[in-house]
């Protein structure tokens, strides 16, 4: 596997990855891949303030290069064990349908290409999470799961709807 491009405030921007290009990343004893065209950047995990009444795979907001970004942790709905937040752990910033969030993970293990190679994956996670994997990429060291970053974008339908008070 190659290393990350540099990071930047512009999706897929690198000249060098091409369109099937995916970031790994480790979530539980999962791994991932995270098409490059909707990352928009890795970094370390900033301050994250929780946010009452929202379900646990939301961590809260961060300040994010003066943005304020919802920060989702995916990974119990992947099928990790609950677990805090690790030395290598990194937040990933996604793009897709107009809309930015983070997400946690456990460490980013490089890039890899996908090309035509994504199968179907019978998967065995329940509820939402396995809405959340688009298929699989098989690899000598075992298949990546590819995520689905639409289907992490409408998450947010989930969420409980603002009170207006009176």
């Amino acid at each position: 596997m190659q290393d990350l491009p540099p990071e930047s405030d512009e999706p897929g921007s690198s000249s060098a990855a091409a369109a099937d290009d995916a970031v790994v990343a480790r979530m539980g004893a999962g791994r991932f891949a995270i098409p490059l065209t909707q990352v928009a950047e890795v970094g370390k995990i900033p301050a994250i303030t929780r946010v009452p009444g929202v379900p646990a795979w939301v961590a809260g907001v961060a300040n994010w290069r003066g943005r304020i970004l919802p920060v989702l942790d995916l990974r119990t709905l992947l099928g990790a064990d609950p677990a805090p937040i690790g030395p290598t752990a990194r937040l990933v910033v996604l793009t897709a349908d107009g809309n930015t969030v983070a997400a946690v993970v456990d460490g980013v293990e490089g890039m890899t290409a996908i090309g035509a190679e994504v199968a179907a994956v019978p998967t065995a996670l329940p509820g939402v999470g396995g809405r959340l994997v688009r298929g699989q990429v098989p690899r000598d060291e075992g298949p990546l799961a590819l995520l689905d970053v639409p289907a992490v974008m409408r998450l947010r339908e989930s969420l409980p709807r603002a009170r207006h008070s009176a």
